[in-house]
């Protein structure tokens, strides 16, 4: 499961507890910042508001780390941690009843295992690519993390850019398939 495990969360909050020990909240923080940001984007549409509330969220963690009582997992007093963030938010900008409206719609099933680390989204990725066919991941590769213009890659590879062009578009229908649940997080985190 990667550094984010739920024992190893655990582990975090023990030496964050106990031991006062900064780099074991860097790390949870780094871990989860992003995935908690897109988690409170499901309560207010504002990304600096989502990112503060995930940044005060992780504060009262730190300053409160002696006192803290977590009664089921620690990803989901995180997610709870949040969500409470975002209600006070919601409350204090007078927008409780337009997400009570959202959430009945929506009727969000956000579950602990629904929030990745930054490390579960790329071993995820990884293996959707590993799907694809060895000319196409190589041309996807080359321009989504190498920065390649298509033009580029077709002299590096030997092609024309229309089959570039293919070989992009196959991929990202492809990767779409396969990343169908988490796509607006990997869209977030790699494109």
């Amino acid at each position: 499961m990667g550094i984010a495990g739920t024992d190893t969360i655990d582990k975090l909050f023990w030496r964050i507890a106990l031991k006062d020990d900064e780099e074991a909240f860097r790390t949870l923080f780094f871990e989860f910042f992003s995935s908690l940001c897109v988690f409170a984007h499901r309560y207010t549409d504002d990304w600096a508001t989502c990112e503060d509330i995930v940044q005060d969220t992780f504060f009262k963690i730190w300053k409160n780390r002696k006192s803290i009582e977590i009664n089921a997992s620690s990803r989901n007093f995180l997610i709870t941690s949040v969500r409470n963030s975002c209600i006070d938010y919601l409350r204090k900008q007078d927008l409780v009843r337009v997400w009570q409206e959202r959430e009945v719609l929506e009727k969000s099933k956000y579950t602990p295992d629904d929030l990745y680390s930054h490390i579960e989204l790329e071993q995820m990725l990884s293996a959707a690519l590993e799907k694809l066919p060895e000319n196409v991941r190589s041309v996807f590769e080359l321009n989504r993390f190498e920065g390649k213009s298509y033009k580029e890659i077709a002299e590096q590879q030997g092609i024309s850019v229309k089959t570039v062009e293919a070989h992009i578009s196959k991929a990202l229908k492809i990767l779409r398939v396969e990343l169908k649940d988490y796509l607006s997080l990997l869209i977030l985190f790699f494109w």
